[in-house]
């Protein structure tokens, strides 16, 4: 467990400005939970809106905001470190425990009839959404999930990542991005697809032999990918891919929008058409952009067990990495050994980092 520097002072503060822009919404509860349009476990500081607001700097969390409550749910992991952040900031700390309700259970037993709870649907998978909204609207409420209250209160709010995007090459990527998206193609044939969206972050690396550093200890690269029978579309900030990569991919069969067009790209998707999403995967605020048209063919993005498939090459690196990183930590439990006693060595000292990553 670590705990950040507290901000006790400035979070209820934040927590007063967002009540006002819910009264003025006619907004009872806000539901912020830890995630972004990715749905990614690890996120940009871009999306880290429940952090912000609560104060609590653990990973996973689920905040709820009403006119008179604030909770935020953690499990067992991050009890004591939430207890400390959440002091004094007007904050409950709900335990997780098997049998108690979580946060969407707890909305969907709290909300009173003709009450609107809001998320931001940019952050919230479309199957979650669903479920909500089926909850909610037994008990006479509903759920909005058009508006970001965060963005209008966050005036300091980090900008995007913008780190490099670089290719996954040969010997390592044992498959080309060409051989990738017909096998990908033929699969969303199979299932009567015409169309395929995919948000998550490392299905898109994969699928497109690409890397890159937006998530730290992560080599992945905020993107979406649209993909037809005719064309695949990567959507990603242009100045991220220099023209030397950018004119590879193009000659791949794969052409570059800005990360900020996607909404317009879905919108654009024609009217009977069939598109293949997974609903554990994507947002609901996303597929909000689509026509009401388009039939959705429901399933595991098909890259999810594509990249499980190891063939003999890729068994192979696995090993060779293995062999490395074993070795790197032999070196490393070595020097442990033989510090401990003669030195100070806590998991959380810089020299402990350092070490680990300078054997690796």
């Amino acid at each position: 467990m670590s705990t950040q520097p507290t901000s006790h002072g400035v979070v209820p503060q934040r927590l007063a400005h967002v009540r006002q822009l819910m009264s003025r919404e006619g907004i009872h509860a806000l539901l912020v939970p830890s995630a972004d349009p990715h749905l990614s476990e690890y996120l940009p500081g871009y999306w880290q809106g429940r952090q912000w607001l609560s104060g609590f700097h653990g990973s996973v969390g689920t905040l709820i905001v009403t006119a008179q409550f604030a909770g935020l749910w953690a499990d067992s992991r991050y009890w004591e470190q939430a207890s400390k952040e959440l002091k004094g900031s007007g904050i409950d700390l709900v335990k997780l425990q098997p049998g108690q309700p979580g946060p969407l259970d707890w909305l969907a037993e709290q909300t009173p009839s003709g009450a609107v709870v809001a998320v931001d649907g940019a952050v919230m998978a479309l199957a979650s959404a669903r479920t909500l909204g089926s909850r909610l609207q037994e008990r006479g409420a509903s759920l909005r999930t058009d508006i970001d209250l965060l963005q209008q209160a966050w005036s300091d709010r980090p900008g995007l990542p913008d780190q490099p995007v670089y290719p996954h090459l040969p010997p390592q990527a044992t498959q080309s991005r060409v051989e990738k998206l017909a096998k990908l193609r033929e699969t969303l044939s199979e299932r009567g697809a015409q169309w395929h969206f995919i948000a998550t972050l490392d299905d898109i690396a994969w699928l497109f032999n690409l890397r890159g550093a937006d998530v730290s200890f992560n080599p992945v690269f905020v993107s979406f990918a649209l993909i037809s029978q005719q064309q695949a579309t990567l959507f990603v900030a242009l100045s991220k891919v220099d023209p030397q990569l950018r004119g590879v991919l193009e000659a791949d069969g794969v052409s570059l929008r800005d990360y900020t067009e996607v909404a317009a790209a879905l919108a654009a998707v024609p009217e009977g058409a069939t598109l293949q999403i997974d609903p554990a995967r994507v947002t609901t605020g996303l597929l909000n952009n689509l026509r009401s048209g388009v039939t959705l063919v429901e399933g595991l993005n098909p890259t999810t067990l594509a990249k499980s498939r190891k063939s003999p090459a890729d068994a192979e690196h696995i090993r060779r990495a293995m062999e490395q990183d074993g070795a790197a930590l032999c070196e490393f439990f070595a020097w442990l050994e033989s510090a401990l006693g003669r030195e100070r060595v806590t998991e959380l000292t810089a020299d402990f980092g350092e070490r680990d990553r300078a054997f690796r």
